[in-house]
């Protein structure tokens, strides 16, 4: 069976031509238990990792969201053989390192920043041009962070859009320089670019993080057979220590639920009065667990129940309960440990008692929107008192959130989630402009929250 189609998402999802405007209405106590999709992060890895390998990897628990089948396709132009299986469960038989073909076509990542610039550190070490591009929120997205170690590293920019945007091409190169870098920001997709790049090259390429990123690529490429070495740097970072020229050899991979997609039900059980849920497998990395943390230092009601190791990654089952929150302080080291669900924490905020402060958020302007901005527009429209100071962003939380809308998700899927769920524990609900852009990393995340009892509608 042939898959590299979605067959969760609808014929409407996709890249935004026809907006599907949705409502999270006020909604009783959420009850049940649920496993919320594959990580987003570990299945893009998964095919990638498998498509460089010597062998077939099989892969259970992929998500099947719009990113990671773009990533699929990518995979499948550059020479390996991809298949889907049954639901969740897929074969890659990978090519080997440095062993990728020139594509027919521009290989389109759709709306996924982390496909593509995972993707160009794999094809930098093939002697061979490739064309990236993208959705038009993709190419509004900086690619320069990746761009320029790569060039360091040997790889040729042939074309760009300004400001080193998508559609850009690139021409690799077999034999890559091994350099040291220190990453600028804090970013999990410019160190896995770099490490990915580095399986080509000759010696040993060495990333530094001042803050230390999520570390999926460092996990795989040693469950995968690399010499990879990893050791603390300053308070908050890494030295990671990648020996170049391995043969990978096909490892199976089970992908763990996605932690950033499971905030979404979690904060949805803390603020709708009454409920009680379980969500199942969820992935309990340190470097994931950020909003967690938080969320217990607010007050939240978070149990970790059947803690277990499963495909490499720790995982735990969590009883999540109806709490009352307080405000916190949100130190700006632990941004990258839950980069991506500042959104719904601003949602959890909206309903603690007192402010909480969110430091050092700079990373939130360049993802598939500019975050910050789209999250404060967010609050407005639904009159919660909020601010912004420089990089920080401060919510003051009321027992009552009228709510409102409509909310302009500005084709993320984050702010679409965040929004709908904010409606379930408001006065009169939350409508968001645009529903379609949730098939990129949760297509089932509309009957999977009224399975729990959520009150959620389509159309305007």
């Amino acid at each position: 069976m042939s898959a590299i189609e979605n067959p969760a998402a609808s014929p409407a999802s996709g890249h935004g031509a026809n907006p599907r405007p949705a409502t999270g209405l006020p909604s009783p106590a959420l009850n049940g238990k649920v496993r919320v999709p594959g990580d987003k992060s570990v299945s893009h890895r998964a095919l990638i990792f498998g498509a460089l390998a010597r062998g077939e990897t099989r892969i259970t628990g992929l998500l099947e969201g719009e990113d990671v089948l773009n990533t699929a396709k990518a995979c499948a132009a550059l020479g390996a053989q991809v298949e889907r299986l049954g639901n969740g469960e897929w074969r890659v038989e990978g090519v080997g390192v440095g062993q990728f073909r020139a594509p027919d076509a521009p290989l389109d990542f759709g709306n996924s920043g982390t496909g593509v610039r995972l993707m160009m550190g794999a094809v930098a070490g093939n002697p061979i041009a490739a064309t990236f591009d993208g959705d038009a929120s993709l190419r509004k997205r900086p690619m320069k962070r990746v761009l320029d170690p790569l060039v360091a590293m040997g790889v040729e920019v042939v074309e760009e859009a300004q400001g080193g945007r998508l559609p850009l091409r690139l021409q690799g190169l077999s034999d890559l320089k091994a350099f040291t870098y220190e990453t600028p920001v804090a970013s999990a997709q410019v160190k896995s670019a770099v490490l990915l790049a580095g399986l080509a090259a000759s010696g040993e390429t060495v990333v530094v993080e001042k803050e230390a990123t999520r570390d999926h690529t460092e996990r795989m490429l040693a469950h995968f057979g690399a010499d990879v070495r990893v050791e603390p740097h300053g308070p908050h970072g890494r030295r990671i220590t990648l020996t170049g020229r391995p043969t990978l050899v096909a490892a199976p991979v089970d992908v763990p639920s996605d932690p950033s997609s499971a905030a979404f039900p979690l904060v949805a059980a803390l603020i709708v009065p009454g409920s009680d849920i379980v969500l199942s497998a969820v992935m309990m990395n340190p470097l994931r667990i950020g909003l967690i943390i938080t969320l217990k230092e607010m007050g939240a009601s978070i149990e970790t129940l059947a803690e277990r190791t499963e495909g490499g990654e720790t995982v735990a089952d969590l009883r999540v309960r109806y709490s009352r929150l307080t405000g916190v302080e949100v130190p700006p080291e632990r941004a990258p440990a839950m980069i991506d669900e500042y959104p719904i924490l601003a949602v959890a905020a909206a309903f603690a008692q007192g402010e909480t402060r969110m430091q050092g958020l700079a990373e939130l302007r360049v993802k598939e929107s500019d975050r910050l901005a789209a999250v404060a527009d967010g609050l407005a429209a639904c009159g919660i008192t909020h601010r912004i100071e420089g990089d920080d962003l401060i919510v003051t939380g009321a027992p009552d959130v009228e709510g409102g809308g409509p909310v302009a998700t500005h084709m993320d899927h984050r702010i679409a989630m965040a929004f709908l769920v904010l409606g379930l524990a408001s006065l009169k609900g939350v409508q968001v402009d645009d529903m379609s852009f949730i098939a990129t990393s949760f297509p089932t995340f509309m009957p999977m929250m009224a399975g729990l009892g959520a009150i959620l509608t389509e159309g305007a």
